[in-house]
């Protein structure tokens, strides 16, 4: 997994963190809700590949 992916999933959660707070202290708790969702979706697109390859490695090692 290339580290560059990392400082992504980082930005990504430190910027839905602010979004998050910023609407929720402003009484808008339901846009927050999806912005946190639109945050953790984003994500899973970016980390399933890297999943399904190590799977896919794990399938080869044991030979099943």
């Amino acid at each position: 997994m290339p580290i560059e992916l990392l400082f992504k999933i980082a930005a990504v959660g430190i910027i839905v963190t602010i979004l998050n707070q910023v609407l929720k202290h402003s009484g808008r708790d339901e846009q927050a809700f999806f912005i946190s969702l639109g945050g953790l979706l984003v994500v899973l697109f970016w980390v399933v590949p890297y999943i399904l390859d190590l799977f896919e490695m794990m399938q080869k090692l044991f030979d099943l």
